[in-house]
C-alpha cells in the first residue's frame, strides 16, 4: 500500500498541472450535472415492514384524494370573542374560500362544517388539502399558502399556517461557516504558514464541492432526505480538512529532514496517505453499514455521507501532492525554509508538549486509566434515561410558522391535537369493515390518555375506514407513546380485518423498535470489519480491541452529555435550543456509525506512528512516547478542526441538525482528547510489547498492507539516488 501510494503521490507531484486541471474539469462537470439534474429532497420517513408504514400505504391506496400534503390554518378570535361572532364568521368563511383557490390546493374544509372548533368557540382549524406530496409542493405554492389570510387578520383574527406542507429542508447559510473560519485559524497556527493553511483548506473545499455536486447530480434518480446533504457537507468538510492536514504535516516534516520537495510529497502520501486511506475506509464502512438497518432514509444518509468521505480521500492522495508541488518550500514557516540543502532540521525543537504529555501519561498510566474510565462512565449515566422520537412542528424554533401554528393549536385545543393518530381498518367487505370499526371504537373506550375517537371516514368501496385517535398529550410525550402501545394492544384481537395505527408518534416508535432490532447486527458488522481492518494496519490483536472498547466509552459519554442538554434542557440556552425533548429516533445509530469511523481515524493516525517507530527498532515505551510526541500536535489540530466544523452546525435553527452537530462535536472532542490522547497511550504503555503481539498463524494469514512504509524504505534504500527536483 505504501509503495503504491508513494508512486501515486510522486506522479501527482510531477504532473501537477494536469492533475489540477483534471480535478477542476471534474468539479465543473459535476457542478453542471448538479444544476441540470438536481431533484427535490424528501422529508418522508418510510419504514418497510412496520405497522405504521402499512397504515400509510393503505391510506395512499384507498384515499388517493388525501395522499397529498396537508396544511392546517389555525385561526383565533380576540380574547373574549368567538369565531361565530357576526364580525368574524364571514372572515373565517372568506379565508376558507381563499385557501381553496390557492395554487396546488384541492380544497379547504370549513371549521364550522367540520366542527373543528375549540370548546369555547374561540379557535378553529381549517384543513387544507394539497394535490401533491410535501416534497413536490413548489416554493411559490408554499409562499402563497403562508401569505394567505391577510383579510382575516385585518378583520381581527389571528392566523397561523402549519401542517406538513410547511416542512422545509434545513437551510445552510453563513452561520455554520464560523466553524470553517475557526478551522482555518487552527491551520495557520499549526503550520505557521498562510500558504500551507490556505492550500490545505482549498484542497478540502474542492473535495467537498466535488462530493456535494456529485450527490446533487444523483438526486434526480435517488431520493435524498432533507438532512442527507447537510450530513454529507458536515462530514466532508471535517474529514477533508483533517486528511489534508495529516499529509501536509508529514510532507513538511520530510522537507525539514532534508528531502527534496518531490520526494517529500511522495513519501508523505506513501506513509501518512496510507493512514488516510485506511481511516477513510473505516469511516465508509461505518456509514455504508447503516444499510443493514433497512430503513431507506437512513441508508441514503449513510451512503451520501460515505460518498463525500471517499471523495475526500481521493482528493487528499491525488490533488494535494499536486498542490504541494506548486507550493514548494513555502509550506514551511520562513524560519525553516532552506535555500538548497534543506539544512533546517535543527531549527525545529525536537520535543514539545506532546512528548511531555506522553511521558506524564505513561508514568501515571494506572491513575490516568482509572480517572478516564470512571469520568467517562459518569458522563454516560444520563444516557440510561434517553428517549427518542420524531420531532413535530412544536419542536421547531420559536418564531417559525410551523412552531407558531403548533403553539396556537396547543393553546386552543390542547397538545394532543398536534399528535393526532390515525387508525386504519381494512377488510374484504364493507360489512366486515363496519363491524371491525364498531368493535375497535368499543375496545378503545376508557383507554388512559385517550381524548376522543373521531367517526370513521370510509373509502369509496367502503372496505377501508379511517378513524382519528386524539391523545390528551403531545406527540413526543411519554404518555402518548404509552397510548400507542395501549391502542395497538386493545385492537390486536379484532378478527376478519386488518387494523393498524399510524401517526407521528407511532412512526417514531416503529423507527425506534426497528433500529433497536438492527443495532446488534449493525455493531457486529461495523465493529467486526473495522477491528479486522485495524488488525491489518497494526499487526496486533490487543490494539484493535482496545480501540473498540475506547469507542464504547466515547459513545456512552457523548450520549450522556447530549441527553443532558437536548432532552433534559441543561444549558440548552447555550446551544439556542427552544424546546428540550426526546432525541430524534435515528440519532443514536447514526451517531454510533459516524463516531466509530471518526474515532478510528484518530486511532490510525496516532497509533500508526507508534507502530512505525516500534517496527523500526524502538522499544515499546519509547515508541509510545515518540508516537505521541510526533503525533500530538497534528492530532490536536485535527480534533480542534473537526470539532469546530461540527460545532458550526449547532448555529442552525433546525433542531435535528443542531443535535447532530452538537453530538458529533462533543463526541470528537471526548474521543480525541480523553480517549485517544490520554487513555490510549496509557493502556499501550501498560501493555508494553504485548500491545503489538500477533499470533504467528494469524500473521501468516493476514496480508501485510505495510502502512508504516517499511517495504517502501527498503525499496528506496536499494534504488540509486535520484536527482533532486527543483521547484
Amino acid at each position: 500500500m505504501a509503495t503504491l501510494l508513494y508512486r501515486l503521490g510522486r506522479a501527482s507531484f510531477r504532473r501537477r498541472k494536469l492533475v489540477v486541471v483534471l480535478w477542476l474539469v471534474l468539479l465543473a462537470a459535476l457542478g453542471g450535472a448538479a444544476l441540470a439534474f438536481k431533484g427535490p429532497s424528501s422529508s418522508d420517513f418510510t419504514m418497510p415492514g412496520t405497522e405504521s408504514q402499512r397504515a400509510i400505504d393503505a391510506l395512499q391506496r384507498e384515499f388517493p384524494e388525501a395522499s397529498g400534503a396537508t396544511g392546517t390554518i389555525v385561526v383565533a378570535a380576540p380574547a373574549g370573542g368567538t369565531l361565530a361572532d357576526s364580525a368574524l364568521k364571514p372572515a373565517v368563511e372568506g379565508l376558507v374560500k381563499e385557501a381553496s383557490a390557492l395554487p396546488g390546493v384541492l380544497g379547504a374544509v370549513d371549521p364550522f362544517a367540520a366542527k373543528a372548533l375549540s370548546q369555547d368557540g374561540r379557535y378553529g382549524l381549517i384543513q387544507v388539502q394539497f394535490a401533491t406530496r410535501a416534497d413536490e409542493v413548489t416554493e411559490p405554492q408554499r409562499a402563497a399558502y403562508e401569505n394567505s389570510g391577510a383579510a382575516a387578520e385585518a378583520a381581527g383574527l389571528r392566523v397561523e399556517h402549519g401542517g406538513e406542507v410547511m416542512n422545509s429542508e434545513p437551510e445552510v447559510g453563513g452561520t455554520e461557516s464560523i466553524g470553517v473560519i475557526i478551522a482555518l485559524v487552527v491551520l495557520v497556527i499549526t503550520f505557521g504558514s498562510l500558504v500551507a493553511a490556505g492550500m490545505t483548506m482549498l484542497n478540502a473545499l474542492i473535495g467537498v464541492g466535488a462530493g456535494m455536486a456529485g450527490l446533487f447530480a444523483l438526486s434526480s434518480v435517488v431520493t435524498l432526505t432533507s438532512t442527507a446533504p447537510v450530513l454529507a457537507l458536515m462530514l466532508g468538510l471535517a474529514v477533508g480538512i483533517d486528511y489534508s492536514l495529516f499529509i501536509t504535516s508529514r510532507h513538511r516534516q520530510n522537507l525539514v529532514d532534508g528531502l527534496a520537495p518531490q520526494e517529500a510529497a511522495a513519501r508523505a502520501v506513501g506513509t501518512a496517505g496510507s493512514a488516510v486511506v485506511f481511516a477513510g475506509i473505516t469511516v465508509v464502512i461505518a456509514l455504508a453499514g447503516l444499510a443493514v438497518v433497512d430503513i431507506p432514509f437512513l441508508t441514503v444518509m449513510g451512503l451520501a455521507a460515505a460518498g463525500t468521505v471517499a471523495v475526500a480521500v481521493l482528493v487528499a492522495i491525488t490533488l494535494l501532492p499536486a498542490l504541494l508541488g506548486f507550493a514548494g518550500q513555502r509550506v514551511l514557516p520562513r524560519k525553516l525554509r532552506a535555500t538548497g540543502s534543506h539544512a533546517a532540521s535543527h531549527a525545529e525543537p525536537k520535543e514539545g508538549f506532546g512528548f511531555r504529555w506522553a511521558r506524564l501519561v505513561t508514568r501515571l498510566r494506572i491513575p490516568v486509566i482509572l480517572v478516564g474510565v470512571l469520568g467517562l462512565g459518569a458522563l454516560a449515566l444520563p444516557a440510561t434515561d434517553m428517549r427518542v422520537a420524531l420531532p413535530g412542528a412544536g419542536a421547531g424554533p420559536v418564531g417559525t410558522p410551523g412552531r407558531d401554528a403548533a403553539d396556537l393549536i396547543t393553546e386552543g385545543f390542547g397538545p394532543g391535537f398536534n399528535g393526532r393518530l390515525a387508525l386504519v381498518v381494512s377488510s374484504d367487505s364493507p360489512e366486515q369493515t363496519t363491524a371491525a370499526v364498531q368493535q375497535a371504537t368499543q375496545l378503545l373506550q376508557g383507554t388512559p390518555n385517550l381524548l376522543a375517537v373521531t367517526p370513521p371516514n370510509l373509502s369509496q368501496d367502503k372496505r377501508t375506514a379511517l378513524l382519528g385517535v386524539l391523545p390528551r398529550t403531545g406527540p413526543t410525550d411519554e404518555a402518548t407513546e404509552q397510548l400507542v402501545h395501549d391502542v395497538r394492544d386493545r385492537v390486536a384481537g379484532i378478527a376478519n380485518a386488518d387494523v393498524s395505527l399510524t401517526g407521528q408518534t407511532a412512526v417514531g416508535i416503529d423507527v425506534s423498535e426497528k433500529l433497536s432490532a438492527a443495532m446488534p447486527v449493525y455493531l457486529l458488522l461495523v465493529v467486526g470489519l473495522s477491528v479486522l481492518l485495524l488488525m491489518l494496519v497494526f499487526r496486533s490483536v490487543l490494539v484493535p480491541l482496545k480501540a473498540a472498547l475506547g469507542f464504547l466509552l466515547t459513545v456512552g459519554a457523548t450520549f450522556g452529555v447530549t441527553v443532558l442538554v437536548f432532552q433534559e434542557g441543561h444549558l440548552s440556552d447555550l446551544v439556542g435550543l427552544d424546546s428540550p425533548g426526546p432525541l430524534i429516533s435515528f440519532l443514536p445509530i447514526l451517531l454510533i456509525g459516524i463516531l466509530f469511523g471518526l474515532a478510528m481515524d484518530y486511532e490510525v493516525f496516532l497509533v500508526s506512528r507508534m507502530r512505525e517507530d516500534f517496527v523500526h527498532g524502538a522499544g515499546a515505551q519509547e515508541a509510545t512516547i515518540s508516537g505521541m510526541g510526533h503525533g500530538a500536535r497534528v492530532v490536536t489540530a485535527a480534533a480542534l478542526i473537526m470539532t469546530s466544523v461540527f460545532a458550526g452546525f449547532i448555529l442552525l435553527d433546525d433542531p435535528v441538525i443542531k443535535s447532530m452537530g452538537f453530538a458529533l462535536a462533543i463526541g470528537v472532542a471526548i474521543d480525541a482528547f480523553v480517549v485517544r490522547m490520554t487513555i490510549v497511550p496509557a493502556v499501550i504503555s501498560l501493555l508494553g510489547r504485548a500491545a503489538w503481539w500477533l499470533p504467528r498463524w494469524l500473521d501468516r494469514v493476514l496480508p501485510n498492507v505495510d502502512i508504516e512504509g517499511e517495504r517502501l524504505r527498503e525499496e528506496l534504500a536499494n534504488e540509486p539516488a535520484r536527482e533532486p527536483v527543483t521547484v
